[in-house]
């Protein structure tokens, strides 16, 4: 998958709420569940109920993050 098809998919779900597995090394993983709230040229964030997470598209391409929609 290349990365304009990643960024048309992220700002199709824009506003969508979703589980998100994220690798931090080592065999650890964090889950967040939030609302994709912006998708900019270079990143997306993920708004949880106390923060607000970016991400950039390789991370997604890497499999770094890994997507499921509520």
């Amino acid at each position: 998958m290349k990365i304009e098809k990643i960024k048309e998919e992220i700002s199709n779900m824009i506003g969508e709420k979703v589980l998100a597995k994220i690798d931090i090394g080592r065999n650890k993983y964090e889950y967040i569940e939030g609302i994709i709230l912006n998708a900019y040229p270079f990143l997306f964030t993920i708004k949880t109920d106390n923060e607000i997470k970016s991400f950039s598209y390789s991370d997604v391409l890497t499999k770094n993050i890994i997507f499921k929609i509520n």
